[in-house]
């Protein structure tokens, strides 16, 4: 294939000890486009991964049959096909007991996106329902285009990149138009788009607002401003946000202590990352993990289970 990833058997970027693996698009040849599409057997063993892992890129999956459940970060949801998914970056999935996994991906980078800001907002939408049954309607003009993403990537005709874009723009609209999707904010540009690209990498880095502002090459004032003005919320908000979600990713998936874990998310005392834990999710570290078990209900479709 023109770019392969780690789902046809390549190795695993370096992560830091004890955390779940990080996939990548691994591009062999100057000049290739940070894109994959096609079935799952295409795209090899890994594409059914049964351990707990995280991307440096979008996937999204439409599921046509099989049985199973796929786990995303802290939600298991049951595999009732046809289904379509999204696996933002930094996210940790995989796939728990699935028997008959058939279906289609699509893989690219952020860079990849014709839409810009416009298409990792609709991406960021998308990742706030990331598991939605299809109706038959929807199932048909889905399998239609994953079918063309995959053709066009297949074949690499001229001007193919272009194709594979505009494909995938149209894929992400149609996806948010799906019912029940979130509603639909303006997205934001410029200085508070960047910022939030980076906050979730600092959720992991432990960045400070000041220590974000210095990477965009803005002032803090004028960094609050922007991200009040596009998103109502302040950076050190996100910022804790992103830095909870990334401690209870790490709490959910893995074995690290919670020692271990607080220095991950930038935390230098203990003591401190539990009190603020506590204080953004009502529960202590050693509470989270005790009590959010991984055999819990499922999610299906999108919605509770009854």
């Amino acid at each position: 294939m023109r770019g392969t990833t780690v789902l046809a058997g390549g190795p695993c970027a370096a992560s830091r000890e004890g955390e779940p693996p990080v996939h990548r698009l691994d591009l062999s040849l100057p000049g290739q486009v940070p894109f994959a599409a096609g079935g799952f057997d295409a795209m090899g063993p890994m594409s059914r991964a049964a351990f707990p892992h995280r991307h440096t890129f979008y996937e999204i999956v439409h599921v046509v049959g099989g049985s199973g459940a796929h786990v995303l970060d802290l939600e298991r949801y049951e595999v009732r096909p046809p289904q379509l998914g999204v696996i933002l970056p930094g996210q940790v999935h995989h796939w728990e007991g699935v028997r008959g996994l058939e279906g289609s991906l699509v893989l690219f980078t952020p860079e990849f996106l014709v839409g810009g800001g416009g298409d990792e907002g609709l991406l960021r939408r998308l990742g706030e329902r990331p598991w939605v049954g299809l109706d038959d309607a929807a199932h048909e003009r889905t399998s239609l285009l994953m079918a063309e993403l995959a053709e066009e990537y297949r074949c690499g005709a001229d001007g193919f990149a272009g194709v594979l874009r505009s494909l995938l723009h149209v894929l992400l609209v149609r996806a948010a138009r799906l019912p029940g999707a979130p509603a639909r904010p303006a997205p934001p540009q410029g200085v508070a788009g960047e910022f939030l690209r980076l906050a979730g990498r600092a959720g992991a880095d432990g960045l400070s607002v000041r220590e974000c502002a210095v990477r965009l090459g803005v002032s803090p004032g004028h960094l609050a401003e922007a991200v009040r003005a596009a998103t109502g919320r302040t950076p050190a908000a996100l910022l804790r946000e992103a830095r909870t979600r990334e401690a209870q990713r790490l709490l959910f998936s893995t074995e690290l202590s919670v020692r271990q874990v607080a220095a991950r998310v930038g935390f230098a005392d203990p003591a401190y990352f539990c009190r603020f834990f506590r204080r953004e999710t009502g529960r202590s570290p050693g509470d989270f993990r005790k009590h959010h078990d991984l055999r819990g209900p499922s999610i299906e479709d999108g919605s509770p289970a009854a």
